[in-house]
């Protein structure tokens, strides 16, 4: 049996491929995506209100205390995974969590939150998406960090678990109460 020399170099092409993908897969967490509104001012918004017909809201809104802001919408699975830790996060660990509903329909959001629960302080709606543009959002469910003067301080890419707040979002949290200022 010979080995024919016209497949050794796909073979030895295809082999390096995967050697390149396996590691470069290794490397990096898939929810830590870089973020260029680290330490930069959340970005300005006139946005309605989910609940409250005719109001609008903006970025003043976001300032004044340390709190989450989780892009969701009702057809993120994920987002339905984490809402029971958000809920939690909310009533035990009295984080405010402002709602940004993105890419959805008012309608169905405001059924969604009558069915699962709503730990939100309020709903932006972002129907058009361009604060989840602004943000750099690149999907369903992301939850920043926000400091007391509207600064972006953190961003996390996914459902947010007890383990994602445990090992993530909770120690952030701490270093911003513990900061002067």
């Amino acid at each position: 049996m010979t080995l024919n020399k016209s497949l050794l170099i796909p073979l030895f092409v295809f082999i390096m491929l995967v050697v390149l993908l396996g590691y470069g897969f290794s490397l990096k967490d898939p929810n830590l995506l870089p973020s260029q509104l680290i330490d930069q001012p959340f970005p300005e918004f006139n946005l309605a209100d989910l609940h409250e017909d005719g109001r609008t809201r903006n970025n003043r809104d976001v300032n004044g205390k340390i709190a989450l802001v989780n892009v969701w919408a009702t057809w993120c699975p994920n987002c339905l995974v984490e809402h029971p830790e958000l809920t939690r996060i909310a009533r035990d660990e009295g984080i405010p969590i402002i709602g940004v509903n993105y890419n959805d329909d008012s309608e169905k959001a405001r059924a969604w939150l009558v069915r699962h629960g709503d730990p939100y302080v309020f709903h932006l709606v972002d129907n058009q998406g361009r604060l989840a543009i602004d943000l750099g959002v690149y999907g369903a469910p992301e939850t920043f960090v926000v400091d007391t003067e509207g600064v972006i301080r953190f961003r996390h890419v996914g459902a947010v678990t007890k383990s994602v707040w445990q090992r993530t979002l909770a120690p952030v949290i701490s270093v911003l109460r513990d900061s002067p200022g």
